[in-house]
């Protein structure tokens, strides 16, 4: 059943959550870590009924959703060991010489309460438990999450399950609080509550940036960590294609088809070199799509949309068909993949708009030169890919750098679908793929954005945060006048 909260009910469950930011303040990093763990084991336990729940709701596969539910408890329980380590508190011992120079100490603690935004595309792993919840619960901020309307019944078994760990635990509820309604004043209210000190949103650009705006425009600013998505292009090298056609095609066809082409990684943009081996590549794309069949998406809204803005895509003069999926039912995502010369997506900003869904566009370039001149103009990406040869990077390594500067991930080769939950792994991007290219929304490194630095000036040291005492209770590594260590003082 929806129900759309007032104003009133948002503001007590926001006002609440400050109880429960409090409590994380006071507990130490390893007792942080030990309630992940207990949620966690609270998430694994959800048995057929997550499941199968899940699927009514979004329709995706069951197996896609065993392997999103496990990924789901190994975020819980990777950041949770990163946050036991001390990492991110980032602690700093200046002692000073007692006379001329003060005793500082500085460190990472939680930036306050967190809004949360549920994403459609993940139901797991980046909705009502998610990394996002996850790592802003590791910083020791407590969550006011906004459940999808797209899978209600899901969020809120997940929802229940996050509240019996922390009952298990012993943690006040109010460490999470759950907000339900769909319309655009239910998320209006909970980021300009001014308790709240920070937003996490995964999303479409229109719903990132509006956020946003309300976010900075408060008379309290505030971050907003908004992933709104990206095209995600394929740059093809002319070393590379040759005799590799029909492997990078069926290749590239599973990724743009993965998931019903409902990944922000999504390869939407693909690159050539016009020369012989590109007519052969383009029969092998055609040939590889039409083996595909029409499939339901999330749910009605984001078919519309898809439908829409493949439409927009097909209706820009110089974009053609190469091929087509099958189509079986009505309302349903039907697969392809267009072309168009880079001088007409040069002078079409359309074409550089990101298509939610299982469509991509060939790119056909003049020379290696054209291509570099796309590059540049193309926005802020989360992901850039190069199918290249080792010697095709030593030819063109202006390419390389430009894309360094427009991306948050860079790959050698394979493809930007299927994201590592790792510490090396960058999820983020420049503007507009993300509100802030420094953070990353997937690996423990997530936990960062959920921070602040403070310092302590000549404070005694029983009053100090446990991270900065000389004894070092927990065991954690600190720099002390310029040294690593993990000794105590």
């Amino acid at each position: 059943m929806h129900i759309e909260m007032s104003s009133e009910q948002i503001q007590a469950i926001v006002e609440d959550s400050l109880i429960g930011y409090q409590y994380l303040q006071r507990i130490s990093l390893a007792e942080r870590a030990a309630l992940m763990h207990i949620v966690a084991d609270e998430i694994e336990a959800l048995d057929d009924e997550l499941i199968q729940t899940a699927h009514d709701e979004s329709a995706l596969p069951m197996a896609r959703l065993v392997g999103e539910k496990a990924r789901t408890v190994n975020q819980w329980r990777s950041y949770a060991n990163a946050i036991k380590t001390g990492i991110y508190v980032e602690a700093r011992i200046d002692t000073g010489d007692g006379a001329a120079k003060a005793n500082i100490r500085k460190y990472n603690k939680g930036i306050g309460p967190v809004a949360i935004f549920g994403a459609s595309n993940f139901p797991f792993a980046f909705s009502t438990a998610g990394g996002d919840t996850a790592s802003a619960i590791g910083a020791g901020c407590s969550v006011v999450f906004k459940e999808h309307p797209g899978h209600p019944k899901t969020s809120q078994l997940m929802a229940k399950a996050i509240v019996q760990g922390l009952t298990r635990f012993g943690a006040p509820e109010s460490v999470f609080g759950y907000v339900q309604g769909g319309s655009h004043e239910v998320g209006e209210t909970l980021v300009k509550h001014p308790v709240i000190k920070a937003v996490a949103f995964t999303g479409s650009f229109g719903g990132g940036k509006a956020l946003y705006d309300i976010g900075v425009c408060r008379e309290e600013p505030i971050p907003v960590f908004a992933e709104m998505g990206s095209i995600n292009p394929v740059f093809v090298l002319p070393g590379y294609l040759k005799g590799n056609a029909a492997r990078f095609a069926t290749q590239y066809v599973a990724s743009v088809v993965l998931g019903v082409g409902q990944f922000c990684t999504n390869p939407g943009l693909l690159l050539v070199v016009k020369d012989d081996p590109v007519e052969d590549f383009k029969r092998e794309l055609s040939a590889a799509i039409t083996q595909v069949g029409d499939a339901k998406m999330l749910h009605a809204g984001i078919t519309k949309s898809y439908i829409e803005a493949k439409s927009r895509l097909v209706d820009q003069t110089g974009v053609t068909l190469i091929g087509e999926g099958a189509a079986a039912q009505e309302n349903t995502a039907v697969a392809a993949i267009y072309s168009a010369s880079a001088a007409t997506f040069l002078e079409n900003n359309v074409l550089s708009e990101e298509v939610f869904g299982p469509t991509s566009l060939l790119i056909e370039c003049e020379n290696v030169e054209e291509m570099e001149a796309v590059l540049k103009v193309l926005p802020g990406q989360l992901t850039m890919t190069f199918a290249a040869t080792e010697d095709d990077i030593k030819q063109h390594t202006s390419l390389f750098n430009i894309a360094q500067e427009k991306c948050g991930r860079l790959l050698f080769g394979g493809m930007p679908t299927g994201v590592e939950v790792v510490y090396a792994m960058h999820h983020g991007g420049p503007y507009p793929s993300t509100t802030d290219s420094r953070f990353t929304s997937v690996g423990p490194d997530a936990v960062k954005r959920f921070m602040r630095p403070i310092s302590y000036q000549n404070w005694p040291n029983e009053f100090l945060p446990l991270e900065l005492r000389d004894e070092n209770p927990l065991q954690i590594e600190r720099i002390i006048d310029n040294r690593r260590t993990t000794a105590s003082h």
